[in-house]
């Protein structure tokens, strides 16, 4: 990369430093940098954005604080970068932290100039980005700072669902500068620079006496990996960029626009869907990869999953099916055997209801055996973190398409996308189990006396139980049953998944649900 062409200071950064005002970074801070391997946030903004399409708004801005000689200190920008530009073609707003400048702490000015930006991406109707790598408020500009803060939060909110909001974090966060990442709707971190928590190492080791590094405390693979912070784990900044402009390609501008539409090739359709067929076990206790069903069926078998290293027993992501943008959420069998926990529905609401918000449909793959059982999923709060899920695809007006391919018992049956939530197409494959509950517990359940009394010859009770959990799943648990019902649409091949789902989202495609007035709803935070 050129770095030197996209940092150079124009003629009117060089009047300045020479009548004495604001000057920008010097050569040899940006040589410090790279020989870190990090760039400078306006390298950043032109490495993402598409060439020569940058329009910087408040280069020349500066701040006016006087207090604890900050007055001497100022820099071109006040430590944050921001205009318009475009990706793909298609326009965004960015704003970029510049640590290069008080650690890219924030104060009056730069708020200023951030809140600008996201204004003018709700007027347009574009998506807004953020580039964050700052030490939190500028102590020196004190309470205007926190309300500087507290006016990028008050954007956030009122932008959520308008425009999507994107977070980039490439160094150090901390304080307020991470509760608006947590706002918005995909933060991206890179591995083994990036940084989020609330206090760092120092104060946490003041206060509680616990000694913790910083990638302990907050790294990039704590956030991706156990918190649920952040949903994209980048491995340089060369990959967050693409990580940004592949997310993109699958996103509205706004909320009053379809998603794009990619045509999709002679090439589009897998050339292995006929292996479907085989790919769940006769075996119903042994696990699979969820990954082998939505790569055979969607457009060149292309998945961007969404936060992959997290509640690993829900996928969720984005893929095409003929050019249409899809949003897919499936219950992972090699991963506590696709049972969902309390991570794995906070994650699969959260990005059900991103998608509904613009406009994605979803398509839902279920193979569940139910809820995780224990104590420490009830004490934890279980019953309401699940209800979020079931909120979130109960609250959808988009379209709903769900697809059984395996298990579906009790009560997760009903919350993954089920005709009775609003489901408006749902197919079973033949080897679908719906029912209450697994065979075996049922039966052991349903004819516990009978088998009580058989304990003492054990050849009999074990061919006895055989043979009514046999009975149970050729009566109850089969998709026919369901299908006979019409909780089930249609019990299809494997391998014409995508023939049945592509049809039923041709039809649906423009669907229209009308909601009673209301405020909001109230879910179950």
């Amino acid at each position: 990369m050129d770095t030197k062409s996209k940092t150079a200071k124009s003629p009117n950064e060089r009047l300045l430093e020479k009548r004495g005002g604001a000057v920008s970074v010097s050569e040899a801070t940006l040589k410090k940098r790279h020989e870190r391997g990090t760039m400078h946030a306006r390298e950043r903004v032109l490495s993402l954005l598409d060439p020569d399409s940058f329009i910087e708004l408040d280069r020349y801005a500066v701040h006016h604080c006087r207090h604890f000689g900050l007055d001497s200190k100022k820099v071109v920008g006040d430590g944050v970068i921001t205009g318009q530009g475009k990706i793909d073609g298609r326009p965004v707003y960015i704003f970029a932290h510049d640590a290069t400048f008080l650690g890219g702490a924030l104060g009056e000015t730069f708020a200023r100039k951030v809140c600008k930006v996201m204004d003018l991406a709700k007027q347009a109707g574009c998506p807004v980005i953020g580039l964050n790598e700052s030490g939190g408020a500028r102590i020196q500009e004190g309470v205007a700072s926190l309300a500087g803060y507290a006016d990028i939060f008050y954007r956030n909110v009122n932008s959520s669902g308008v425009i999507p909001q994107i977070s980039v974090v490439y160094g150090p966060c901390a304080g307020g500068a991470v509760y608006s990442p947590a706002v918005t709707d995909f933060t991206i971190m890179v591995d083994k620079n990036s940084y989020m928590f609330i206090t760092g190492p120092e104060i946490v080791r003041t206060v509680t006496g616990e000694d913790v590094t910083f990638d302990e405390l907050g790294g990039a693979r704590v956030h991706n990996e156990k918190s649920g912070v952040a949903q994209l784990l980048a491995a340089d900044e060369e990959e967050s960029f693409w990580m940004v402009r592949k997310l993109l390609s699958y996103l509205p501008l706004n909320n009053l626009e379809p998603p794009p539409f990619v045509e999709a090739g002679d090439d589009a359709e897998p050339a292995d869907m006929s292996s479907l067929d085989n790919v769940v076990p006769h075996d119903p206790a042994k696990p699979y990869d969820m990954h082998d069903v939505i790569t055979r069926i969607f457009d060149n078998g292309d998945f961007f999953e969404i936060a992959p290293l997290y509640a690993t027993n829900l996928i969720t992501g984005f893929a095409r099916l003929h050019g249409e943008t899809v949003g897919i959420v499936a219950n992972q069998p090699k991963r506590l055997a696709g049972t969902l926990d309390i991570n794995a529905s906070i994650k699969g609401a959260r990005f059900v209801r991103f998608l509904d918000a613009f406009n994605i449909p979803v398509i839902t793959f279920v193979d569940v055996p139910g809820y995780l059982p224990g104590r420490t999923q009830e004490h934890n709060g279980i019953i309401r973190h699940g209800a979020k899920l079931l909120y979130a695809y109960c609250e959808a007006t988009v379209p709903k398409l769900t697809v059984i391919t395996r298990k579906a018992y009790g009560g997760a049956f009903d919350v993954m996308g089920s005709k009775n939530v609003g489901g408006d197409f749902n197919f079973a494959w033949p080897t679908a189990e719906i029912a209450v509950m697994g065979a075996d517990g049922a039966v052991n359940l349903l004819y516990r006396k009978e088998l009580d009394k058989l304990k003492e010859d054990a050849s009999a009770s074990s061919a006895r139980h055989k043979e009514l959990v046999a009975e149970y799943r050729e009566r109850f648990a089969n998709p026919y049953v369901a299908a006979e019902l019409g909780y089930v649409d249609d019990v299809i091949m494997p391998s014409e998944t995508r023939k049945h789902l592509h049809a039923a989202l041709s039809v649906q495609k423009n669907k229209r649900v009308e909601r009673p007035k209301r405020k909001h709803g109230n879910i179950p935070l």
